[in-house]
């Protein structure tokens, strides 16, 4: 192998090195900052400064110049559940609302505006934080928008209501449908896939074992996650 060749793949492993010590420092603070306190917010952007806005006040913000468009760098949806569940735990982006974030992340990205859209054009990463309230635990994925966007062929799905700057919330609907319809799990969509976790985690369904690996991995290769689990009783991360 060429020198030349050698020095450009190491490169290339310290660029990963470093995107997975940043989605570490993000999903850290984000249990610090929103796992183990109650918010009325669900939608937050946090800062390239680790600021954390939630959506009305960044749009306020932004509007009075006190921060630029370019400084957003983590989209954050922030939810809770009353009873824990195994395949929101294990699979939290697989599910509908998360793929509504996932579009209204990359609508922000593209510097448009929706319900739950603002123009941030600076953002590099999606969040997913939950916490199990019966269970005392909060999991946190953080995936990078232009990848898990491209591995779904979004860019494609969205091109026909980039017309105007402000996206009428059933267009992100009906993109997240298309979204969510799409077989990107092994041959399975969302809803497929999903219905074969539910029968294998909740009905312990273990003939069901070949297929949620299949699409386990095909969960992986789509979002690339980085993810944490914490333990608000013991205040420790889950290994």
């Amino acid at each position: 192998m060429k020198i030349d060749e050698l020095l450009k793949r190491l490169e290339n492993v310290k660029i990963d090195e470093d995107e997975i010590s940043e989605k570490r420092e993000i999903a850290e603070y984000l249990v610090r900052k929103l796992g183990v306190n109650e918010s009325p917010y669900i939608y937050f952007i946090i800062t390239k400064y680790r600021k954390i806005y939630d959506l009305d006040s960044y749009e306020k913000l932004l509007k009075s110049n006190k921060i630029l468009p370019n400084d957003a760098h983590v989209y954050v949806e922030n939810v809770y559940f009353t009873r824990y569940d195994p395949v929101i735990h294990l699979y939290p982006f697989l599910i509908h609302e998360s793929k509504t974030s996932l579009v209204n992340a990359y609508l922000s990205k593209l510097g448009l505006s929706s319900l739950y859209a603002v123009p941030a054009p600076g953002l590099k990463y999606v969040s997913k934080v939950i916490r199990f309230l019966n269970v005392g635990r909060v999991v946190v994925e953080v995936v990078d928008i232009d990848n898990a966007a491209i591995n779904m062929n979004l860019p494609t799905l969205i091109h026909s209501i980039l017309s105007n700057k402000y996206i009428h919330v059933d267009e992100v609907e009906d993109v997240t449908s298309r979204l969510h319809s799409r077989k990107l799990f092994a041959g399975y969509d969302s809803d497929e896939a999903l219905r074969i976790l539910d029968r294998y985690y909740e009905k312990h369904d273990t003939s069901l074992a070949k297929e949620v690996k299949v699409i386990r991995d095909a969960y992986n290769h789509v979002f690339q996650p980085y993810r944490v689990v914490y333990d608000l009783k013991t205040k420790q991360f889950i290994v």
